[in-house]
């Protein structure tokens, strides 16, 4: 292998990556899993899979008409994470949340604002769906902000006592807005980027054997080096550009932002793109047939992303 490192000749190697260029503009599936396929997986894995849970549908049943009642159920309606359907009855509320018409409830009592105001605990009723723990989950932490914000509001208004409280501030990092796309969607890209990396070079030595080519490359003066290396170079310039493209896809139309340096980004992504650009290259190598390689190529790729 030293051998062949030595004799790499700059002259055969452009010559077999012009090879290789040309397949590639002859082959409409390279171009296919370059540039299709990349940005139909972000787009997939960009808007199909969301963790935010706005607009939640919320029953409420408000059974108390007294100021406080009243102010509560604008701080509900204010609320960016809650639909709210108001209803007549308890049992109208319920049948529709067992249709799947609303994600929880909320029962204002009708002694809310006679206990708040003779200084005992009022008791909110708040009924979710056990069926979808994480939207339960979703339908109470949102319920409990809403009620701190009523809180505030209440003390601020002196209806009720002010009393010493602790103020907490919450300060997310690298994803201060706190959107599921912000996070989702890098690592989208980081997966597409592995399934094809791998699927690019996954055919290319597979598709010399099935062609009969192989044996009349290795009968040619060209080095193993220039060889592996002519079916690198030209794949990991097309995985590069469907990077960028899915980074523009990313930053410009699923309005991702992107903080820091370009330069990191694209030495990481060389490195990267390299590894899953080897893998398949191992798999067409070892397999030889393009169908075994694609089918490896794609199992690889998925595992690290399970």
């Amino acid at each position: 292998m030293t051998k062949a490192v030595a004799t790499l000749s700059a002259r055969r190697l452009f010559a077999l990556c012009r090879k290789e260029s040309f397949q590639i503009v002859r082959d409409p599936s390279s171009i296919l899993i370059a540039f299709i396929l990349p940005v139909l997986l972000l787009f997939v894995l960009g808007y199909a899979v969301n963790l935010d849970a706005n607009h939640l549908r919320l029953g409420l049943l408000q059974q108390d008409q007294g100021a406080a009642a009243q102010r509560l159920v604008q701080t509900f309606s204010a609320s960016a994470a809650f639909e709210v359907h108001r209803g007549e009855s308890e049992a109208q509320l319920q049948a529709l949340m067992q249709h799947g018409k609303l994600r929880g409830i909320v029962v204002i009592p009708s002694d809310f604002s006679s206990k708040l105001s003779a200084g005992k605990g009022a008791v909110l009723q708040v009924i979710t769906d056990g069926s979808e723990p994480n939207t339960a989950q979703f339908v109470a932490a949102y319920v409990q902000g809403a009620w701190e914000v009523w809180l505030q509001g209440q003390a601020r208004d002196h209806l009720l006592p002010a009393t010493p409280s602790l103020s907490v501030k919450l300060r997310s990092w690298y994803n201060p807005s706190n959107i599921s796309r912000n996070f989702l969607v890098p690592g989208s890209i980081a997966v597409v980027m592995t399934i094809i990396g791998a699927l690019l070079t996954s055919l290319v030595v597979a598709r010399e054997w099935e062609r009969g080519t192989m044996e009349a490359l290795l009968a040619t003066p060209v080095t193993r080096a220039e060889l592996l290396l002519s079916k690198i170079i030209p794949y990991y310039l097309l995985g590069m550009a469907a990077m960028l493209l899915c980074w523009l896809f990313a930053v410009y139309v699923m309005d991702v932002p992107f903080r820091g340096s370009f330069l990191g980004l694209f030495i990481m992504s060389t490195l990267f793109l390299g590894s899953a650009l080897g893998l398949g290259l191992f798999l067409s190598t070892v397999l030889r047939t393009q169908f075994f390689a694609a089918q490896a190529a794609l199992t690889a790729a998925f595992l690290p992303a399970m």
